[in-house]
């Protein structure tokens, strides 16, 4: 009686999990295929690209849910009445046919779900890779940020016009635009390097919690406070580069950097740059906090 008990416990856990994994790939991977099919092909929206780093992140959410496989069946049942009203909202959100709402519906889904389950310890246990989905998932908050990024857009507008007027170059800047050789370059949003600045940070957490230096908030914030500099100070000489080769009529070169595959190369080795800093701090200022 008992083992037959204990068999009984064991087919229920297990064909519980794996009813809840068939039914969330059967309702998000249309919506997955879409995200991955607008980011390769980028025939999305602007304010979607701006979530293309959840290329790299939603497998690597997906990884670390996996190896806390055993962690979470260690979790007592425990379930969470917040659960069932997340699970419900989930479900309307879903439903709702709003791209935003329906986008976000995943990461209420999984919340529920851990809720549900295994309480707030089982939300605990997977804090890293809901955040890493919540991140990844499009919405339209790049669009309401973006008016408040004319600072940033005047800002590299002078410094890639005081670099082209050192090499000689005769431009003129008008807040968010630099004039060359009667050409204009207009520093807009989207080329104020925001799509980069997220994905670097949203990388270096990444890089963070791969290596385990996040257990270090000094060490952390440093690399952060690195990452950003890294990624505007990229940003400007892409821009420079930019207006250069605009104002010189190298048309093939400014759409090679602009729109080609020589903007993703340009990009993966400044993300290339943050692994070799990493390395570079864990190497000469060990940390003694990483496992």
């Amino acid at each position: 009686m008992h083992i037959q008990r204990k068999i009984r416990l064991v087919v229920k856990r297990y064909l519980l999990g794996e009813g809840i994994t068939v039914l969330l790939v059967l309702l998000y991977a249309p919506l997955l295929v879409h995200w991955y099919d607008g980011w390769f092909n980028k025939n999305i929206s602007i304010e979607h690209e701006y979530f293309s780093h959840g290329l790299i992140g939603l497998p690597y959410a997906a990884y670390i849910a996996w190896m806390n496989r055993k962690s979470w069946r260690s979790l007592p049942n425990s379930p969470h009445p917040l659960g069932s009203f997340l699970l419900v909202l989930g479900t309307l959100f879903y439903l709702s046919r709003l791209s935003d709402l329906v986008n976000l519906s995943l990461l209420v889904m999984l919340v529920s779900i851990c809720l549900s389950l295994k309480g707030i310890p089982g939300l605990k246990l997977h804090a890293m890779p809901l955040l890493f989905v919540f991140l990844a998932s499009p919405n339209h908050i790049p669009y309401l940020i973006e008016p408040y990024a004319l600072p940033l857009q005047h800002f590299i507008a002078e410094i890639s016009g005081f670099i082209l007027i050192k090499v000689g170059l005769n431009v003129t800047v008008q807040e968010i635009y630099l004039y060359v050789n009667d050409r204009i370059v207009e520093v807009a949003p989207h080329c104020a390097g925001l799509k980069m600045l997220f994905t670097s940070l949203y990388v270096s957490l990444i890089l963070l919690d791969w290596t385990g230096v996040w257990h270090d908030q000094k060490r952390s914030l440093l690399f952060l406070g690195i990452t950003s500099i890294l990624s505007i100070s990229s940003n400007i000489l892409r821009n420079t580069l930019l207006t250069y080769f605009h104002g010189t009529q190298k048309e093939g070169l400014f759409t090679w950097l602009h729109a080609g595959w020589g903007g993703d190369l340009y990009s993966a080795c400044i993300l290339g740059l943050l692994v070799l800093i990493l390395n570079g701090m864990e190497k000469y200022f060990p940390s003694q906090s990483v496992n």
